[in-house]
């Protein structure tokens, strides 16, 4: 049987190719990863970690105003944004290092350089050729830039990161979570935030009463949406960025921002070489153990594009890893994945929309409650908190959860479990709620809406 150099190479070192190489090590194998850019991909550099701390700190504006009304005087609050900036860029550096010791303990070998296929079981990379057994596509997704004039005056969630100045005045364009996530991050740090996406309502494929509600509460807090709006064109007016709209409306920034959302990165890894299909929007398709059409090649992760989540593809990783070196038939449940969107109020996720929901369940019942968390009850602020369930009447079983308010994501998980788990309806009737949270209204609905 000929020898290999190695008997996995994983092509990209985010959150789910470092767990396959570090699994599939664990169970003897030899392991190589690489990567051009930065360990972590993504979710450790510029997407959910980097961004979960900018929505901390886009906070605190209204956490200093509420503190009036419980007595505290803390005189007037000012925002550094370098402060932000450079402290969120000092932990990512820490978490890089910790992705770098994981794989070193693990026996994995980094490789710091772009990998390309040059063969069905070579890879080229750092100016040599190596093979291997096994290779592992685990390149993740790039933002999308869609084409209008003057798009390359716009910034994307990446750049967003390391702006030398924060804005006084920003457009979002977009209407997906990154969009939304990013329209209260500018709007919490005061500045004059805009959000314009080409649909009726933002966050397709959410339930649609969150999607209003959310629309309400962002709306509230003063980010400017505007709906149905295309973008015709960018053009620079001395320190202004002059955006006109096919509507022929006008507005002047100092930053666009496009978060139209992200494609599969497949692009030039030399893929056809190897004899690898790829589908027209640069996702690559795979059977249900991540196998490509060569079958010692697997993907997974945003370059499949099934689900963009990063315990997806670690998920993913994990089974790849199993499946190959330990004698397993692993695949991911794709079923019930919670999801959380740190907009502001948060959104926790899990299970079908309502709309989806009835179409499979013509029995539906549907339990939402909305009120004023208790926080608020003397701050005199005006969000609001909304939760609902859906519960199949024929079985009682509560099939989806859905929560637009404060730590919605943190909620929501919990929830996850007893959904995965089939808890009726009756289940969170019969548990007694934790008094006085905004949780306990999960399991104290008694009458359903509709």
């Amino acid at each position: 049987m000929r020898d290999f150099d190695y008997d996995l190479f994983v092509i990209g070192a985010g959150s789910g190719g470092v767990r396959a190489a570090r699994m599939a090590a664990g169970f003897g194998a030899r392991v190589a990863i690489a990567e051009e850019r930065y360990l972590g991909g993504t979710c450790v550099n510029v997407g959910c970690v980097p961004k979960k701390l900018f929505v901390y700190g886009s906070h605190f504006a209204e956490d200093f105003d509420d503190a009036r009304s419980y007595g505290w005087h803390a005189g007037d609050a000012g925002f550094d944004w370098p402060t932000l900036r450079d402290n969120k860029t000092r932990e990512i550096e820490r978490l890089n290092g910790v992705y770098h010791a994981l794989l070193d303990d693990a026996g994995v070998e980094i490789v710091a350089h772009r990998a390309l296929l040059t063969g069905p079981r070579e890879v080229s990379v750092g100016g040599r050729t190596v093979t291997a057994r096994n290779i592992l596509i685990a390149t993740g997704s790039w933002p999308i830039v869609p084409p209008f004039p003057g798009n390359e005056l716009a910034i994307t969630s990446n750049e967003a990161f390391y702006l030398d100045e924060f804005p006084d005045r920003v457009l979002i364009i977009g209407g997906g979570y990154i969009a939304v996530e990013f329209a209260g991050i500018f709007a919490g740090l005061g500045a004059e935030a805009t959000l314009a996406y080409r649909g009726e309502l933002f966050l397709r494929g959410f339930d649609a009463g969150i999607r209003r509600f959310v629309a309400e509460e962002i709306g509230a807090k003063g980010v400017g949406l505007k709906f149905e709006t295309h973008i015709e064109s960018v053009s620079r007016r001395g320190r202004n960025l002059q955006c006109r709209f096919q509507d022929g409306s006008q507005l002047d920034v100092d930053l666009v921002m496009v978060a139209t959302g992200r494609a599969p990165a497949s692009a030039d890894l030399g893929l056809a070489s190897a004899g690898v299909l790829v589908g027209t929007d640069g996702a690559i398709p795979v059977d249900r153990y991540y196998r490509t059409n060569v079958a010692h090649i697997f993907a997974i992760g945003d370059v499949i594009d099934r689900l963009q989540l990063t315990p997806v593809a670690i998920a993913e990783g994990m089974c790849v890893a199993h499946n190959l070196f330990n004698g397993e038939c692993r695949s991911v449940d794709y079923a019930n994945v919670p999801t959380a969107i740190f907009c502001q109020p948060n959104i926790g996720t899990v299970g079908p929309t309502e709309e989806a929901a009835r179409a499979q369940h013509p029995t539906l019942a549907v339990y939402e409650s909305t009120f004023k968390p208790m926080k608020h009850t003397i701050t005199g602020r005006a969000e609001r908190t909304m939760m609902k369930l859906l519960v199949n009447g024929d079985d009682d079983r509560v099939i989806a959860a859905h929560m637009c308010g404060p730590e919605a994501g943190e909620i929501i998980q919990g929830l996850g479990v007893a959904i995965k788990a089939g808890a009726t309806k009756a289940d969170f009737d019969a548990t007694i709620g934790i008094h006085p949270t905004a949780a306990e209204e999960f399991v104290a609905m008694r009458e359903p809406r509709r």
